[in-house]
């Protein structure tokens, strides 16, 4: 779960929403369940932490309603669990939870081309060990699917009210879309989540993982369904960002005859938080070009990207990216965006030392108009997020 409480943020298909979490709470108490928690560890970096978004999502009035437990898994406890082969740290709440109903949103995700009840769980691991997910190897794709192997998921229900293209961030496009999965099987429900968005089983690398691991079909045929039929709700949404065929930054770069200047695609090696500030990276370097040449400039990022030769400048994005070219040879003149994550302003400080002089108002103006998009009128509802 994330919020932005400085700039506008469109929830919609990025959060699960509010009036899917509150019908959950509802449906568990009228059935005699009782000590029910709503628990998530939100994005690091983030502030103000998971109180202050569970209150703007409206959780408070479950907790007073149905005596819900909020946690903030961040400020609890997480004990170190062995995968066989390597250890995650997981929020001691969720281990030692009877049942977890887990709520994720119908989103793709530009690392894993989609994010459903499997990633949903990485919410529970400590910030360390979401790290780990995205290690090098053995890779991001055959990390996160393991972390349900430890953890009482009884019930996933997908939360289809929209979805997101290009996600996972509010830099995505959402759809109206209205569309509930559920499933005992996690597995079952993210392949027919993954079916609707238009992904064969087998073409989502996690899943075709889960499935070899686990000794199962990925053929959505072979999933039985009560309710109504899923091809007739099959539409295609997107996943990935277009770069140019040279890997030389995103085609807007291109389109925009932003020249010198070389951004090497992100890679699933690049952990949630730089993931989070790799975007207002791309607008601040657009809000820098003035009509002319970039003097010679290569950005690369996350844990396998190692600079080349023949640019004046690099920009290192992230702490991962600033060790890994530590002694890189080919690095002429680096400038270090230091972090984990960097800060928008403690980029634009350093950009502008090297004479790349970014205009935080464009970024701004960028944040406004993803927000712009989405009317009331067209069903983007920013009630759905509140509990009444």
């Amino acid at each position: 779960v994330s919020w932005d409480f400085e700039l506008p943020f469109p929830p919609y298909g990025v959060v699960t929403t509010s009036h899917v979490v509150a019908a959950v709470v509802r449906v568990l108490a009228e059935h005699g369940c009782t000590n029910l928690t709503v628990g998530e560890a939100p994005l690091p970096g983030v502030k103000p932490r998971g109180q202050a978004i569970f209150e703007v999502l409206g959780y408070r009035r479950l907790q007073e309603r149905y005596g819900v437990q909020l946690v903030d898994f961040n400020e609890e406890p997480f004990v170190p669990v062995d995968y066989g082969g390597f250890t995650l740290r997981v929020a001691q709440k969720a281990l030692t939870a009877d049942r977890i109903v887990n709520v994720p949103v119908l989103k793709t995700h530009n690392q894993a081309r989609v994010s459903l009840g499997l990633k949903n769980l990485k919410g529970c691991l400590h910030v360390g060990s979401k790290m780990h997910c995205h290690g090098v190897t053995p890779g991001l794709d055959r990390m996160f699917p393991r972390i349900i192997e430890k953890l009482p998921v009884s019930l996933t229900l997908i939360d289809g009210v929209f979805t997101l293209a290009k996600g996972p961030a509010p830099t995505g496009r959402a759809e109206r879309r209205n569309l509930l999965i559920a499933s005992r099987d996690t597995f079952a429900a993210d392949v027919a989540g993954a079916y609707v968005m238009g992904y064969r089983g087998a073409d989502v690398p996690s899943l075709a993982f889960y499935a070899e691991r686990h000794g199962r079909s990925l053929d959505v045929a072979d999933i039985g369904f009560r309710g109504e039929d899923p091809a007739g709700h099959v539409r295609f949404v997107d996943y990935d960002w277009e770069w140019t065929p040279e890997n030389t930054g995103p085609a807007a770069f291109a389109r925009a005859g932003i020249t010198g200047l070389a951004v090497r695609k992100y890679d699933e090696s690049m952990c949630t938080g730089c993931s989070a500030l790799f975007n207002p990276l791309l607008i601040l370097l657009m809000s820098a070009y003035r009509g002319r040449p970039f003097p010679g400039v290569e950005l690369v990022s996350g844990k396998k990207q190692l600079a080349g030769e023949g640019f004046e400048k690099t920009i290192l994005f992230g702490r991962c990216a600033c060790e890994l070219n530590r002694d890189n040879p080919a690095v002429r003149r680096a400038i270090a965006l230091k972090g984990c994550p960097p800060g928008i302003d403690s980029m634009i400080t350093a950009l502008a030392a090297e004479g790349i002089e970014c205009v935080h108002e464009e970024y701004v103006k960028y944040r406004r108009h993803l927000f712009d998009r989405y009317r009331a009128e067209d069903g983007f509802d920013p009630g759905l997020y509140t509990v009444v």
